[in-house]
């Protein structure tokens, strides 16, 4: 997993499946059964937690420069949402793993990058 950010109601990450494997809805079906079972959450009249959206988005990331486009928009998506000041102060995702890996400054995101300001990922 390059990247990944879990807000109050939505996620978002960039992962590598193994070769051949293209398998995006079971993966995400046994995090959001894994996750769930540790929440007290309300029913839907499905009788599932109303936790998590019932589908997702994937996208291939295309090139290099797509994928710094999707880090980025992951690793600013909690000062887009107004939890933090700056991705620094977000606890719950990877941006400090992605800072000891030298892809990031601590002091990134203080101010929106510019790739990202009309792109739009929800």
């Amino acid at each position: 997993m390059d990247a990944i950010v879990i807000l109050p109601d939505h996620i978002h990450c960039i992962w590598q499946l193994p070769s051949g494997d293209a398998d995006f809805s079971t993966r995400w079906r046994l995090i959001k059964r894994y996750f769930s079972t540790g929440v007290d959450a309300a029913l839907n009249s499905k009788g599932e937690k109303r936790i998590w959206q019932r589908r997702f988005w994937e996208h291939l990331i295309r090139d290099e420069d797509d994928w710094r486009k999707h880090m980025d928009y992951i690793h600013y998506n909690p000062v887009k949402h107004g939890y933090v000041s700056h991705p620094g102060l977000w606890p719950h995702g990877s941006f400090h793993r992605a800072v000891e890996r030298g892809w990031y400054g601590s002091d990134w995101g203080k101010n929106e990058p510019e790739a990202i300001q009309n792109l739009d990922l929800e």
